[in-house]
């Protein structure tokens, strides 16, 4: 087989297979079920899901399989990405009608989930105790993460650029920890859970205005599905 037909196996195996995967997604309930959702990713789940399969496929074959090699790893990733993405679907959704909090934000990045909670509501200036209110919404995510345990969870702080840089990484440090020991306390394991501090290091909004510096300011709680 030439490398020209070889490529272009391997690109129609690509293709192929991200069309089966989602045909895995066409049953009239679960499809109706998913479409309701904010933010569908189902479909972009296979497709990826397929790619890569059909990548990785071809590039551990042997040179005369790397076709058939292709073809079974689009078909398998594309089974495993709509699978992925219909889950994070769900339990975005799921979150979305739990969470009554309208100041917490939900992404759903079509890989993963993120969870923003702004530091001004869950803890006094200055300080990594919790508030009581927000121990809820806590509760709620840890109630999510047991519904769906296919996933690590990455709890990441941070600040604003004002005071000390160093007193602000641990702070930020201190913050994630913090809402790791509530998520931990309403039954998810800690094996799952890894927390980082970024400090001032990743800002999202200008530090020169009360409102950006607000918004910098924030717990991420990071769900990724692992397959």
């Amino acid at each position: 087989m030439t490398k020209t037909h070889l490529n272009r196996t391997v690109l129609g195996a690509i293709v192929l297979g991200a069309g089966i995967g989602l045909s895995g997604c066409t049953d009239p309930g679960r499809f109706e079920e998913a479409v309701q959702t904010p933010n569908s990713n189902t479909r972009e789940g296979a497709f990826l899901g397929a790619a890569a399969g059909a990548l990785l496929g071809a590039i551990t074959s042997d040179d005369g399989d790397r076709a058939d090699g292709a073809l079974k790893g689009a078909l398998l990733g594309g089974a495993v990405g709509a699978g992925v993405g219909y889950s994070l679907d769900r339990q975005e959704a799921e979150l979305r009608a739990a969470l009554a909090n309208d100041r917490v934000q939900i992404i759903n990045a079509g890989d993963r989930l993120i969870v923003t909670l702004p530091q001004d509501v869950l803890f006094d200036t200055d300080s990594f105790a919790v508030r009581g209110l927000l121990r809820e919404d806590l509760a709620a995510v840890a109630n999510s993460l047991q519904r769906y345990p296919s996933s690590t969870v990455q709890i990441i702080g941070h600040t604003d650029a004002d005071g000390d840089a160093v007193y602000n990484q641990r702070l930020s440090e201190r913050r994630a920890n913090a809402v790791a020991d509530v998520l931990s306390e309403n039954g998810v394991p800690f094996s799952r859970l890894q927390t980082f501090g970024q400090g001032e290091s990743q800002p999202v909004a200008s530090n020169l205005t009360v409102d950006g510096k607000a918004r910098n300011r924030r717990v991420e709680i990071v769900i990724l599905p692992t397959t």
